[in-house]
């Protein structure tokens, strides 16, 4: 008996001491899709009896999981993580280092991706004065999809209040830290990176504008073969416009800077643009529309500019084929042998010129069909290339089976373009093909 009042007032002391961490409210979104892919061709070049049996064809799966944990009225602590990242039925990513790497927009590797892999973790704290953010928490992104990659950044941030529609920003970001008292691997000092924010928006009921700036201090390549430090400035404007039934979106994205080389390497000059001009034109259950996107190339390694930092981003994904995070992400690049995987179709629309057009319609409230039509070709291509990278028919219908659910099927053809064929324009490649059905749960 005495045992049973010994265990009984242990439960007590307990829950007293816990009675404050029970106030707190805890408040869980996310997402976990499935979805089935086919591939006819991983490789663009001509079919012949070697190289037979390209296509390829699989399911995977992904499990988002958000929280935030309100401590008290204004104060939060914000999480987030993916789980269970993965192909079906595939062998598992090698947890060592040599068969590991970093997963793209993340904060864990593939392999923890693969089981569990935490990306977000910091403070909300909303003060009269506007709202702090400490820790690691979404960043890479600004203004619309163009050139956002979202990702874990370690920032400090400070949001304005709302100031009869202008805001503005303030982030300290650490994307790097290898000083030589952290990283015991290390063998420099100062091999950081650090960038700094502004940024101002401005909006009303019909239009919006805004402007990111940021300086970036960037050290990683100290121990480089060929050892650089550089500093660049980023512009980042955009503005949207709602005019009667067309809705007008454009984005823009200039970085320039300098390499200084701490070699008899002579120093470069970053100067990089790329820009992105979004309309749509929406007419009862019939919607119209159009993009161009243009991403600056640099194809010579040895003069003296860096004319490609800009790209269109992980987001930013136009087409299920050509530039596509999905594609990417679980088949990887696409390219000929011609080519190689460095100048490839990948997950970021880079170094060319992207024209579109597309036809939708909704029939019902639940369904989206949409048809679109891309052209795409080389800002600047090698030597004796062409820059034609090809054309691109997509097929896509979204049906809502719940407020909550959805599933997609779409398909599409490629018309493979001269640039792969490389610097030997006698050769030959193929056309491309792929369907993609996708089953997606949000709460």
């Amino acid at each position: 008996m005495k045992r049973f009042w010994l265990v009984l007032l242990s439960l007590g002391l307990v829950m007293a001491f816990s009675a404050s961490a029970f106030a707190v409210d805890v408040k869980v979104s996310g997402s976990y899709f499935v979805a089935g892919a086919y591939l006819d061709k991983i490789k663009l070049d001509e079919e012949t009896a070697a190289n037979a049996g390209q296509s390829t064809a699989f399911y995977f799966q992904r499990l988002r999981v958000g929280t935030e944990l309100i401590v008290s009225p204004g104060l939060s602590l914000i999480t987030r993580f993916d789980a269970m990242e993965r192909v079906w039925g595939a062998s598992r990513t090698s947890g060592t280092a040599a068969g590991d790497a970093m997963q793209a927009n993340s904060a864990g590797t593939v392999s923890e991706n693969e089981n569990i892999a935490f990306d977000y973790a910091y403070v909300k704290y909303v003060a009269p004065i506007g709202t702090f953010q400490v820790g690691a928490q979404p960043g890479g992104t600004y203004g619309h999809v163009f050139a956002n990659s979202e990702e874990p950044r370690y920032r400090i941030k400070y949001i304005s209040n709302d100031y009869s529609g202008f805001k503005w920003t303030a982030t300290i970001e650490k994307n790097r830290e290898n000083d030589y008292y952290i990283n015991d691997n290390s063998t420099t000092t100062d091999e950081d990176t650090d960038t700094y924010y502004l940024t101002g928006d401005y909006k009303t009921k019909n239009w919006a504008v805004g402007l990111l700036y940021g300086y970036q201090i960037d050290n990683s390549n100290r121990t480089a073969v060929d050892p650089y430090k550089a500093q660049k400035h980023i512009f980042n404007p955009y503005a949207t416009a709602v005019i009667g039934p067309v809705a007008v979106r454009a984005e823009a994205k200039y970085e320039i800077g300098e390499r200084d080389y701490e070699s008899a390497t002579p120093d470069k000059d970053i100067n990089s643009f790329g820009a992105w001009i979004d309309a749509v034109g929406t007419f009862g259950p019939v919607y119209v529309g159009g993009t161009f996107a243009y991403a600056q190339g640099d194809v010579d390694a040895n003069d003296d500019k860096v004319r490609n930092t800009v790209n269109g981003g992980m987001d930013w994904s136009p087409t299920l084929i050509m530039w596509n995070e999905d594609r990417a992400r679980w088949v990887g690049n696409i390219s000929s042998t011609a080519v190689g995987t460095n100048d490839a179709f990948n997950a970021t629309f880079g170094n060319a010129f992207l024209y579109q057009l597309r036809v939708g319609m909704k029939p019902v409230d639940k369904l989206d069909v949409c048809f679109a039509v891309s052209y795409a070709e080389r800002d600047k291509a090698p030597a004796n290339f062409d820059d034609e990278l090809g054309w691109e028919f997509d097929l896509t219908g979204t049906y809502k089976i719940t407020n909550n659910l959805s599933y997609m099927l779409g398909a599409g053809y490629l018309i493979t373009g001269d640039y792969f064929k490389g610097a030997n324009q006698a050769s030959e490649v193929e056309n491309n093909y792929m369907i993609i059905n996708k089953l997606a749960l949000t709460f």
